[in-house]
């Protein structure tokens, strides 16, 4: 009984995970394609490494209170089972949500770039392109988002 249920939380971790949107700089939304967005260069003055929290769409919720309930209703007969069946189903969501948090959660950068303007700005996205302080980098924003790139 161990194995099916292991496969069940791992697949729905999977799902979880599938349902991420991507917040990194190279990375545009459907929306977002074929907008207009308005470019300003700058230095990036400083880069910070941060977390990025991971997504709560409920999938991992919803997931695992359903594995957890069915597991529950294995357990006892009458109200045992029904008892079971019910905590199951809440440490199954309260599991299923964190696994879907820490699935999702992705490494970032915070990066501050001071603008040939003078302006300064501080832009966090994920940690998948390399920035450092003296960089020169474009500061594109529009489409509902605002991305530092090389």
């Amino acid at each position: 009984m161990k194995t099916p249920l292991l496969a069940v939380l791992l697949a729905t971790a999977l799902l979880a995970q599938g349902c991420a949107t991507s917040l990194s700089g190279g990375a545009y939304s459907r929306t977002q394609a074929r907008q207009v967005q308005e470019v300003q260069m700058g230095v990036v003055e400083s880069v910070r490494q941060v977390t990025i929290e991971g997504t709560d769409t409920g999938v991992g919720t919803i997931s695992g209170a359903a594995v957890g309930g069915v597991a529950g209703s294995t357990i006892g007969e009458g109200k045992g089972a029904t008892i079971a069946t019910i905590l199951g189903a809440v440490g199954g969501a309260v599991a299923g949500h964190a696994i879907e948090e820490g699935t999702t959660r992705k490494p970032g950068l915070e990066i501050t770039v001071k603008l040939d303007n003078g302006r300064m700005l501080a832009i966090t996205q994920e940690a998948d392109e390399s920035f450092k302080p003296g960089d020169r980098v474009r500061v594109l924003t529009g489409g509902g988002a605002t991305r530092v790139t090389h």
